[in-house]
């Protein structure tokens, strides 16, 4: 009888020690499931130009109803080229930045371009008609171009507004010096203490190489 005892309570420690382990193995599988399925964040990545490639031209419209390019200006010796809005925050704190900027090195061969890249459609107030206005109204000394078609800043792999491109002019046609921010303070001008543009520009008239090539582009994702 003792004998009988334990046999049954054998039994049923095994009968329930495997239901324990089909359980477990369950809810490990749910859960390896649902670890499997969680979106990882994206890695933004620039699928076009990088720093030493040679640039395509393009011809733009620019605010004053004329086709711009890069070929139009024989003289430059190079480009500060911004991908730029009328509607993001961080475009519009950087705008008397690129007026500085086109003043200060314009007259020695680097003027800056300006791109809208944002779809009309998704941004009416970054249309060209309200480009026009906007340049009017803040005195742009520099072109001010809409991609129409948004054509353009994929081939650059610009991403935010603004995104900055340092171009040289070489044997081998125009190319890019130093990509991404302005400098590395958009909320306050006086506290910047990098400024990678004026850096690469400055690089470059003295014939050195540019130092810091790339960096984040702080500012709105471009609207499509």
């Amino acid at each position: 009888m003792k004998t009988l005892k334990l046999a049954v309570l054998a039994i049923l420690f095994i009968t329930f020690s495997c239901k324990d382990k089909k359980k477990e193995d369950t809810t490990n599988a749910k859960a390896k499931t649902i670890a499997e399925n969680v979106e990882k964040p994206k890695k933004e990545v620039n699928n076009g130009y990088q720093v030493g490639d040679i640039v395509k031209d393009f011809s733009l419209k620019n605010v004053d109803g004329e086709m711009i390019s890069m070929g139009n200006f024989k003289d430059a010796k190079g480009f500060i080229l911004t991908f730029t809005c009328n509607t993001c925050p961080y475009s519009v704190a950087y705008e008397d930045r690129l007026i500085e900027l086109d003043k200060k090195y314009a007259s020695k061969g680097y003027p800056v371009i300006a791109i809208n890249p944002n779809s009309p459609e998704a941004r009416p107030d970054d249309s060209y008609e309200k480009m026009q206005v906007r340049a009017k109204e803040k005195g742009f000394t520099f072109p001010y171009m809409l991609d129409e078609g948004q054509k353009v800043y994929p081939q650059f792999g610009a991403t935010r507004t603004p995104h900055m491109y340092v171009i040289a002019k070489t044997p081998k046609g125009h190319q890019v010096k130093y990509i991404g921010a302005i400098d590395d303070n958009y909320k306050d001008a006086e506290a910047v203490s990098k400024r990678y543009v004026e850096d690469a520009v400055n690089a470059l008239l003295e014939g050195k190489e540019v130092e810091v090539k790339t960096t984040k582009a702080i500012g709105c994702s471009i609207k499509v």
